[in-house]
């Protein structure tokens, strides 16, 4: 199965249009955080997320854990996915399916040892996809994403082969790493954000990763509902569309069939 691709750290509605202009199949928002780069303020996620086209997933990255607060921000947001970079009280995405039908939910795991494979595979029945990243919430100041760290992909790989849930791939990916890294995990996606940065600046002169001849990026845009659909089904849908290609100055090249600007 070809990775979809998320990028994430999107800054304005230029550059989520750049973003999935060149076959991203999801962008994340980030709001508030402890720590890391990318956040925004709420109100400029409620205006970027209404600009992405249907079939591409807006992620609202959240890091609050009370239930109540985090379905008003993303009512505030009208974002089409919650990542939620924190732990939170297995109540809490009771309460979020019954607020908010329809809206995905994505919990990240911070792989910090073998203990998170089991953190992972207890919750991936509760949420819809599971996100493994590099973060480190025991810290005093919390670290839940944007490290530009790698992780033990090992780890990733036994989450990603019995979790029965799409698991996305985060955590120091870059234009020199991501190849491996997919042939070694094997995830639904990745998701890419410092790794794909060429100025530090959250800015349209971005630049995504990718070897010429390494195919990782996802197929052309996906219902919201792909996330649910059985492994079988997503991988018939994969075959028939174009991919944009990686290459190795950084750029995100689309398929011939499409022509667009450089990350």
């Amino acid at each position: 199965m070809i990775p979809r691709i998320k990028i994430c750290c999107i800054a304005n509605a230029a550059e989520a249009a750049l973003a999935v202009a060149h076959g991203a199949a999801a962008v994340g928002l980030v709001s508030a955080m402890p720590s890391g780069p990318g956040p925004i303020a709420e109100h400029e996620i409620a205006a970027i997320a209404p600009t992405v086209p249907p079939g591409v997933a807006t992620f609202l990255l959240t890091s609050l854990t009370d239930a109540d607060a985090i379905i008003d921000q993303q009512r505030r947001c009208r974002t089409n996915t919650l990542q939620l970079v924190d732990a939170v009280a297995p109540i809490v995405y009771t309460r979020l399916r019954r607020a908010l039908p329809g809206i995905a939910i994505v919990q990240v795991i911070h792989v910090t040892g073998n203990e998170s494979a089991g953190e992972a595979l207890d919750l991936a029945p509760l949420v819809d996809a599971l996100l493994l990243d590099s973060g480190n919430p025991a810290l005093a100041v919390k670290e839940l994403g944007g490290t530009g760290r790698v992780h033990d992909w090992s780890i990733s790989r036994y989450i990603v082969e019995r979790a029965g849930k799409p698991v996305w791939l985060a955590g120091g990916l870059r234009p020199d790493n991501v190849g491996e890294a997919i042939r070694a995990v094997r995830p639904f996606g990745v998701d890419l954000c410092s790794g794909v940065r060429s100025d530090g600046a959250r800015t349209g002169r971005s630049r995504c990763a990718v070897r010429r001849n390494r195919r990782v990026a996802r197929p052309a845009r996906r219902r919201q509902d792909d996330l649910r659909a059985p492994p079988a089904a997503r991988a018939r849908r994969g075959r028939a569309h174009q991919e944009p290609e990686l290459r190795g100055d950084g750029t995100l090249r689309a398929s011939r069939r499409r022509r667009g600007l450089s990350l």
